[in-house]
């Protein structure tokens, strides 16, 4: 059973940073690619970042040059270090893992996990 387990995330005043984690956990594999989303109440969940398997990350405008994404391919996790947050930045977040194979791709979501940043 293939599960990713985020951690990290929690009350900050703005400003301030926070770092997220995400483990994958019973797999025997490394996502092609892997990211972060996050969702505010009221509205649609967005994109955050992703990393592929190379390494190369791309970001949402909105939180380009304050966010970054990386992964440890050994430990299978994926890092999402948040700086100068903002109330805006508010949302739960979630870990997600694509995995791409010549006949499938398969997609993982993690729990969530709140950030909630205070003015």
């Amino acid at each position: 059973q293939v599960q990713l387990v985020e951690s990290g995330g929690g009350l900050v005043q703005a400003g301030g940073s926070l770092r997220l984690s995400c483990a994958a956990s019973g797999t025997i594999f490394s996502f092609n690619v892997m990211g972060w989303y996050r969702q505010a109440p009221g509205k649609q969940r967005e994109l955050v970042a992703t990393i592929n398997s190379g390494g190369s990350a791309s970001y949402a405008d909105s939180v380009k040059g304050r966010f970054t994404i990386s992964r440890d391919k050994f430990k299978n996790t994926v890092y999402l270090q948040m700086a100068s947050l903002i109330p805006e930045d508010t949302a739960v977040y979630y870990c997600n893992g694509r995995l791409t194979t010549v006949r499938n791709e398969y997609g993982y979501w993690g729990q969530g996990t709140q950030v909630t940043v205070s003015s």
